[in-house]
């Protein structure tokens, strides 16, 4: 049965390739047959391979264009878009007018443009975000910091108390209170067991507007014990008259009867109180990574365990508390024992204000820690005010302030006597706020 239309055989096909054909053109190369859109093939006999309509004519010349293809519709709109291959040698993209992808006519694309950035915007956002971070991070700080403060000191106890001057003054104790220290630390720390507490260093620093001015009251100093109410028991205790050494009233009733005692015996009066012990003292060192100094002259002493050369160096917790702590191996014994504490503190204050500490959270929070949990204060005490003292300290270590002790004018039975005309003028030169232009040793 011959499959080919109108009596055509497999011998009048024409030049032919492959499969023993001579012709020279491969059939792939041949023109393709295109189709052309037309109305839609009524329904009738379909061949063997589903395809409407009649059988093909002969292949050759005057063959009838066939419809083509382009929105599968089968038909040409009339436009010249019937074309199958309409595009697809030109190397355009179906779908795509221009070859460009989707969008408007050739060599322009339709896609919106992409806005520019709105830089100004976007800086603002950012410097709001900034702000946002620092005034949540500096609030939380704040109260972390203020919920740490011990204010165990209640100045308003205090009885018949001189009048407020210019500036704020405040009392600064070290004491020797081993509260959270082991066996292992006394020890190492060379503190010894002793109960209860006493005081090593008392200091008087005045902040004002002409200056800053830091003054060491040695433990030895010889003072009039004045009335006085009982830090417990509420008890007024009359004035006898009696002499006893400074830190002796610290030891009989606590801060209270020393900040009346310090008032009485000068005339000034005592805003704010602080007080530190000997583990809160290192470990605040510790925490800021030791501190630099410059000692003069090297000296041992084997009850505090000092043992140093002379020259620059920093000292960690336990060196410095040795430091601060010494007075056996000095012949001015007190004395330069105080000139020594100031000049620490000062170092230690400077120390903790630089911007690697400050502006280093792993140093910052720690040092803040260390200091707070081991601080007590009045209860008045407020973080500004902390943060005023140790400015002021650090002023006072860099030059702006000034440095001395109580002036000295003799002894008695082995107290220290203060000079009288000298720690008046002082004190009104401090209640006046003025320059201080007194000396002491």
């Amino acid at each position: 049965m011959n499959d080919w239309p109108e009596g055509w055989s497999d011998d009048n096909r024409g030049p032919r390739y492959g499969r023993g054909s001579a012709g020279a053109q491969p059939e792939a190369a041949r023109v393709m047959r295109r189709v052309r859109r037309g109305p839609a093939v009524p329904p009738g006999p379909r061949s063997a391979y589903g395809d409407p309509g009649p059988a093909a004519p002969p292949y050759g010349a005057g063959v009838p264009q066939q419809p083509s293809y382009v929105d599968g519709r089968g038909h040409d709109d009339g436009a010249g878009h019937g074309d199958y291959d309409s595009g697809y040698n030109t190397g355009r993209v179906y779908g795509s007018p221009g070859g460009r992808g989707p969008g408007g006519p050739a060599g322009e694309s339709t896609r919106a443009p992409r806005p520019a950035p709105n830089w100004r915007r976007r800086i603002k956002w950012t410097a709001v975000s900034l702000a946002t971070v620092v005034v949540v991070t500096s609030v939380a700080t704040y109260f972390w910091a203020d919920s740490k403060l011990r204010r165990e000191v209640d100045l308003s106890t205090v009885i018949d108390r001189p009048e407020a001057g210019e500036g704020t003054n405040y009392l600064i104790v070290g004491s020797d209170s081993r509260e959270g220290m082991s066996k292992e630390d006394e020890k190492k720390l060379h503190t010894g067991g002793a109960e209860g507490k006493r005081t090593d260093s008392m200091m008087i620093l005045h902040v004002g507007d002409n200056g800053d001015t830091l003054i060491s009251l040695p433990r030895d100093s010889d003072v009039v014990v004045p009335s006085y109410k009982g830090s417990t028991s509420g008890k007024v205790y009359p004035a006898q008259g009696r002499h006893a050494k400074l830190n002796a009233t610290y030891s009989e009733d606590g801060p209270t009867l020393l900040v009346r005692t310090i008032e009485a015996n000068t005339g000034l009066h005592i805003d704010h109180y602080v007080e530190i012990g000997f583990q809160g003292f290192a470990n605040i060192v510790d925490a800021v990574g030791g501190v630099e100094i410059d000692i003069d002259k090297g000296f041992k002493d084997k009850w505090s365990g000092a043992d140093f050369e002379a020259g620059k160096q920093t000292l960690n917790g336990q060196q410095a508390l040795a430091f601060v702590r010494t007075r056996h191996a000095f012949a001015a014994s007190d004395l330069q024992r105080t000139k020594n504490q100031q000049k620490f503190l000062a170092a230690l204050a400077h120390q903790v204000a630089t911007p690697s500490t400050v502006l280093n959270p792993f140093k910052f929070y720690p040092t803040m820690g260390a200091g707070l949990d081991s601080l007590i204060v009045d209860e008045d005490m407020s973080l500004w005010d902390l943060a005023s003292m140790f400015w002021a300290m650090k002023g006072v270590s860099g030059g702006d302030g000034t440095s001395m002790n109580m002036p000295i004018s003799g002894s008695s039975g082995g107290n220290l006597v203060w000079d009288k005309a000298k720690v008046k003028t002082l004190v009104d030169q401090l209640n006046n706020d003025e320059k201080v232009t007194v000396t002491g040793n």
